[in-house]
């Protein structure tokens, strides 16, 4: 198989879709390639990376951490997906870390040319303020979830959320769901979660498969 070139690949990105060909080029003269491993972060919370990071396959998730170690889930980001461009805007350091779940390559843009591009490309600057709004909303979403639903709809929630539509209206994961994790992910105990998830087995709302994958039913949503 053909190896792709930067150019080719920068092509790909949706986030780069609005660019001019000269534009295009210059990205591709700036970005590197990047592999990072499973558990390796992408960026991490506290620090400055000074890039940003454009995930071309695998899976990361998003997570803070607070001072006594306890960590929280606070989003799932697959191919396609750009993370670092709040810490480049404003110059501080990252509000959370992104670690990869699975080997993921990524291309590697650092901060004077991302800067660059948001100056000559409004398509591209609208794009980026699109992606910030669009994970404003997620985060009000889950305000709103933790606040006034109750750990059923949760869980509900947080499984659809970690699945991906088939053709017959259901979703399924694209791992083994962990319970700590789904705990991680709504603020509420392992055990909760799995009392909860046990219970939805039983009204047939989820099911496991061989390979430890989950099949979420969409009638979940009706909790």
């Amino acid at each position: 198989m053909a190896i792709l070139s930067n150019l080719d690949l920068v092509r790909r990105v949706p986030l780069f879709a609005s660019l001019s060909p000269s534009q295009a080029s210059m990205v591709a003269d700036a970005v590197s390639k990047h592999r990072f491993k499973r558990g390796e972060a992408l960026v991490k919370q506290g620090e400055k990376s000074g890039y940003l990071a454009i995930m071309l396959n695998g899976r990361a998730r998003v997570l803070a951490t607070d001072s006594k170690g306890r960590e929280v889930i606070l989003a799932h980001l697959n191919a396609g997906a750009h993370v670092g461009e709040m810490s480049l805007i404003d110059d501080k350091p990252h509000s959370a870390s992104v670690v990869a779940e699975v080997q993921t390559d990524t291309l590697i843009l650092g901060r004077e040319a991302f800067l660059r591009c948001l100056t000559d490309s409004v398509p591209m600057a609208q794009a980026v303020m699109k992606g910030l709004v669009q994970r404003l909303r997620n985060a009000d979403e889950k305000i709103e979830s933790l606040a006034l639903v109750d750990v059923y709809g949760r869980v509900a929630r947080a499984l659809m959320e970690l699945g991906q539509p088939d053709s017959n209206g259901s979703f399924v994961t694209q791992s083994r769901v962990s319970r700590q994790d789904v705990a991680k992910m709504i603020g509420a105990s392992r055990e909760m979660v799995s009392r909860v998830m046990k219970e939805f087995e039983t009204r047939g709302l989820i099911a496991t498969q061989p390979d430890g994958t989950l099949v979420v039913k969409g009638r979940i949503l009706s909790l």
